[in-house]
């Protein structure tokens, strides 16, 4: 959802990086954990303001700057369980672990990751060992329509209208 950036001021506020679609809500997500040392623990913001073109927060238990210096690049999470259903749609997390195929069939490899760019986000695709066209890894445009034919989540595929040797 996002994470904590440096530390602001003596009283332990802190910058926030939002990764939400609307940046602000990020601090209505309830609870709200964060990643530290591969532990995950809840936290409780109990004030945030706007600040420049970010968010600044303070955390309950980091009371002085040294304390909030402590968290400072550690990740923000919530349960999966608490994101809201989407009737017709699919969150990007989901796309990961899909197979993407072209449409005449060529396997193209499985999505990584997901990567946001200035005009359109992209698939992260890591190519099989195999690949014929000696690929390791293909970024293909997530541009509906276009270039993606059809994605089907519970199949875990993703159909590309995309030409294999790109």
């Amino acid at each position: 959802m996002g994470k904590f950036g440096a530390v602001y001021g003596i009283k332990g506020w802190l910058k926030v990086h939002s990764y939400t679609d609307d940046a602000e809500s990020i601090f209505e997500y309830k609870p709200l954990l964060m990643e530290s040392k591969g532990q995950l623990q809840e936290v409780m913001i109990t004030d945030w303001k706007r600040h420049n073109n970010g968010f600044i927060a303070k955390v309950a238990g980091f009371d002085v700057r040294e304390d909030a210096q402590a968290i400072v690049g550690n990740a923000l999470l919530i349960d999966s369980s608490h994101l809201p259903t989407l009737e017709d749609d699919f969150y990007w997390r989901d796309l990961v672990g899909c197979q993407v195929k072209t449409d005449k069939g060529y396997d193209l490899g499985v999505v990584t990751e997901m990567m946001e760019t200035g005009s359109n986000d992209v698939l992260v695709v890591k190519a099989n060992s195999n690949d014929a066209f000696g690929q390791k890894e293909r970024l293909i445009p997530f541009i509906e329509e276009q270039v993606i034919s059809q994605v089907d989540i519970t199949g875990k595929l993703i159909t590309v209208n995309w030409q294999p040797d790109f």
